[in-house]
């Protein structure tokens, strides 16, 4: 199952389709651990029916996820979807498996130049890794996802468990992945910078 499709009313103008966002991420957005309904896509799908009831939400994110896997996935979900707005939510993965960070860079560059032909907007949402993974390492990822935006169109949004990751009672048991009560932060966090796009 390629995620979870969230319908919200849709006001018509002209008989055209609602404009809408697709979330393209890895277990931090196909809410993990938890029912699909509390993780964070949901939670803004209920917003925007709440604020800007002219959009729809499509959660294409996949547990397990990699940039690549979402950059193959990529031109038939923008082809089906036709968004306005494309959140990536990806490299975790990546991280986690030590794949080369030029790699990680290079596949977000261009899931943002599809984006970008497709007439939509990407809002990057940049991941971070243990420390574990050496200095050298974890920082030369964390640059790789502003290197992947600089030039281009996409938003650079912060890092959305910010007020999360350190904060065990909010993090599940394998200190990865974030609880239900830690969504609705998760969602503040993207919102700040999602806001203005909308």
């Amino acid at each position: 199952m390629l995620g979870l499709l969230l319908s919200l009313p849709a006001v018509a103008f002209c008989e055209e389709q609602a404009p809408g966002i697709l979330v393209v991420g890895d277990s931090i957005s196909a809410a993990y651990g938890m029912s699909l309904e509390e993780g964070w896509v949901a939670l803004l799908a209920t917003r925007l029916s709440d604020d800007h009831d002219a959009y729809s939400v499509v959660n294409a994110s996949i547990s397990g996820e990699t940039s690549g896997g979402g950059l193959r996935r990529l031109p038939e979900l923008l082809s089906k979807h036709s968004p306005s707005i494309v959140i990536i939510e990806l490299g975790g993965n990546d991280g986690l498996r030590g794949y080369p960070v030029g790699q990680l860079r290079d596949n977000l560059a261009a899931m943002i130049r599809l984006t970008d032909q497709a007439g939509a907007t990407a809002l990057v949402l940049p991941m971070e890794i243990p420390p574990n993974f050496g200095k050298i390492y974890t920082e030369a990822f964390r640059a790789s996802f502003l290197e992947a935006t600089q030039g281009t169109n996409a938003v650079l949004a912060d890092f959305p468990l910010h007020s999360v990751a350190l904060n065990t009672s909010l993090m599940q048991a394998d200190g990865i992945h974030p609880t239900a009560e830690a969504q609705p932060l998760i969602l503040d966090s993207v919102w700040m910078s999602l806001e203005r796009l909308l």
